[in-house]
């Protein structure tokens, strides 16, 4: 269901305030969604069936059971199996066909970014006083290591959480109420990570989740969500959605220091020159 995101966020113009607590437990508990009953859902959300029914139609499925449908379907794809996918997944399977892919996947995640949320996670980011703390899941872990690599160079107190388990318990114990705690991961998602995430929610860190959708486990109780759309057309999640979000929160925190982030990059290009450290040929 890559555009249940983008139905909530065009939907939510009209939606009433009982049909705005049912969307946001279609967004944050899709089990209960997946699962559950109109019945169920009503009552835990305090509306009624004729309300999670209404909601169902707004966004554009053809009643509850569509609904239900769908959350179940984008759950089973999530599950899938690398090797399942090179089974199932249609469309272009040669290189130029998924390069083609990958540009539509930048496109998809920049149609779907949301301004004032990139405003506001870029604004976190680039407050030099509050410390940093930034975790991917294994797969995601390069693209990351170079976001973390770069905004590190723009302002002190980033902090890449890696390594064994007793390392990141560790690095985890230091964060703290107020802290900024970016998580980076698509499906299927790492259960450390998952782990990571909840202690930085109950040591009160702001947690920003980079992820493939409103329906991942690491957009539940966030302070922002920005979704990348991963679907690649082989075997494996294309990043490159990923790897756009993250160098665009980059480009704007350096645009938002602007005088701090110019300094730092001074006294880290002289580094290298004294170290001749880069090769200029």
């Amino acid at each position: 269901m890559p555009d249940l995101s983008s139905r909530l966020r065009g939907a939510a113009s009209r939606l009433t305030g009982a049909e705005r607590k049912v969307a946001q437990v279609v967004a944050d508990d899709p089990h209960r969604v997946a699962f559950g009953t109109v019945s169920e859902l009503a009552s835990a959300t305090g509306t009624s069936g004729a309300t999670v029914v209404r909601l169902a139609t707004k966004l554009g499925y053809d009643g509850w059971s569509a609904l239900q449908a769908a959350v179940q379907a984008e759950m089973s794809r999530r599950l899938r199996p690398a090797a399942e996918n090179i089974r199932t997944r249609g469309g272009s399977r040669d290189a130029a066909g998924a390069l083609a892919s990958s540009v539509e996947r930048v496109r998809s995640t920049v149609a779907a970014a949301d301004p004032a949320v990139l405003d506001a996670v870029v604004a976190r980011l680039a407050t030099r006083r509050t410390p940093v703390w930034i975790v991917a899941g294994d797969a995601a872990t390069g693209v990351v290591t170079q976001f973390a690599t770069e905004l590190g160079m723009l302002r002190p107190d980033v902090n890449q959480v890696t390594g064994s388990p007793v390392a990141v318990a560790r690095q985890l114990a230091e964060v703290a109420e107020g802290d900024t705690f970016v998580a980076v991961d698509v499906a299927r998602y790492d259960r450390w990570l998952l782990d990571a995430v909840e202690l930085s929610r109950t040591r009160g860190a702001a947690l920003v989740a980079v992820t493939d959708g409103p329906l991942s486990p690491l957009a539940r109780g966030a302070t922002a969500v920005l979704v990348a759309d991963a679907d690649g057309v082989g075997p494996f999640d294309d990043y490159v959605g990923v790897l756009a979000l993250l160098g665009s929160l980059v480009a704007g925190v350096a645009a938002r220091s602007r005088t701090a982030a110019t300094s730092s990059l001074d006294r880290i290009e002289a580094a290298w020159g004294e170290a001749g450290a880069l090769d200029a040929d």
